[in-house]
């Protein structure tokens, strides 16, 4: 492993949502941790991405990369407990969901129960967390009144934060904090890398990319349609981030003279991706609603795979020793 000064920090994370597939970030974080050297400078995340950056965070602020690792370990192991779905079970769900004869989550679950509060009450210290956080975070969630992106920060995240970044409405009341209504971040910024790219310290930014691409067949039964419209829905607020994200650096760099500090960062930002599509065979028939232990397992260990590939493939450029070299 390479050795740094503790000051040096490596990486940004950018951390897409996508329900279970979320497992696959697990994997990803928890070989990039095993990397003594490398810290991290800013976390952003939507949905389940948001839920593994606050899992992180949380788990550094208490003892480092190790106590990340067992908390992200002991949140994942906790959702495949929850009622796990899997095979015909998670196409039953899916159906269930797409189907607008049923009742909406304001009739079929009128106290608002929610069993990822459980799991985040029970493994994040989110007091801890705001007072000494020892990464930043950016955390989406969509307005409902009007679509827009909220960004929230490390000193302001509570539970309910959280929640409303991963509240699909076909699932969950929506999560008002401050009087405000919100849905699920995935609709708006999945993740926020504009803000990003913008804030960060990083020399490299990596984003860890959980769902796969449409697809080129057209779904005919129900919950398939609200799948791929959902999936549709998701990466467009992705690409939308990534075109943000480019035209500042074009902007940039079409200014040949007194750039700016911030257009020079800009310029010389590493974009990074670790797709789950690339790494985990036949993704695209999966449903991210499977929470079943032996699938959440598989994704991680291809997230593992996945980040040791890139780690193997950034060290060998250069990786650390360059993001010394702009510090």
């Amino acid at each position: 492993m390479t050795h740094i000064d503790g000051s040096i920090r490596g990486l940004s994370l950018g951390l897409q949502g996508g329900g279970s597939f979320g497992a696959f970030t697990w994997g990803v974080l928890d070989r990039l941790l095993e990397e003594e050297a490398l810290q991290f400078d800013m976390v952003s995340g939507a949905s389940a991405g948001a839920v593994n950056a606050v899992a992180l965070a949380s788990g550094l602020a208490e003892g480092g990369p190790q106590a990340a690792r067992r908390k992200l370990d002991r949140v994942w192991e906790r959702v495949s407990l929850i009622a796990p779905l899997s095979g015909s079970s998670v196409a039953h769900m899916a159906a269930a969901l797409a189907n607008p004869a049923l009742a909406s989550p304001y009739q079929f679950n009128p106290f608002g129960i929610n069993t990822l509060r459980d799991i985040l009450e029970g493994e994040v210290d989110f007091a801890h967390l705001r007072a000494a956080a020892p990464v930043r975070l950016l955390i989406a969630a969509t307005r409902v009144r009007d679509g827009r992106a909220r960004l929230f920060r490390e000193s302001e995240i509570g539970v309910d934060h959280v929640l409303a970044s991963a509240c699909l409405p076909s699932i969950q009341q929506a999560v008002e904090i401050d009087g405000e209504a919100y849905w699920d971040g995935g609709y708006s910024a999945n993740p926020p890398l504009r803000q990003l790219v913008l804030d960060t310290d990083a020399r490299d930014v990596v984003l860890v990319r959980l769902l796969p691409d449409a697809g080129s067949g057209v779904p005919h039964l129900s919950y398939e349609i609200a799948e791929r419209a959902r999936v549709i829905a998701f990466n467009a607020a992705l690409l939308q981030e990534e075109e943000s994200v480019e035209a500042l650096r074009r902007s940039c760099a079409g200014q040949s003279i007194g750039r700016s500090k911030l257009c020079r960062k800009l310029i010389q930002l590493r974009m990074h991706t670790i797709a789950a599509e690339d790494a985990v065979p036949g993704l695209a028939r999966e449903s991210p609603l499977d929470t079943s232990r032996s699938f959440l397992l598989r994704l991680k260990e291809r997230g593992r795979g996945a980040a040791a590939a890139w780690l193997r493939n950034w060290h060998a450029r250069g990786g650390l020793r360059r993001a010394a070299q702009v510090s």
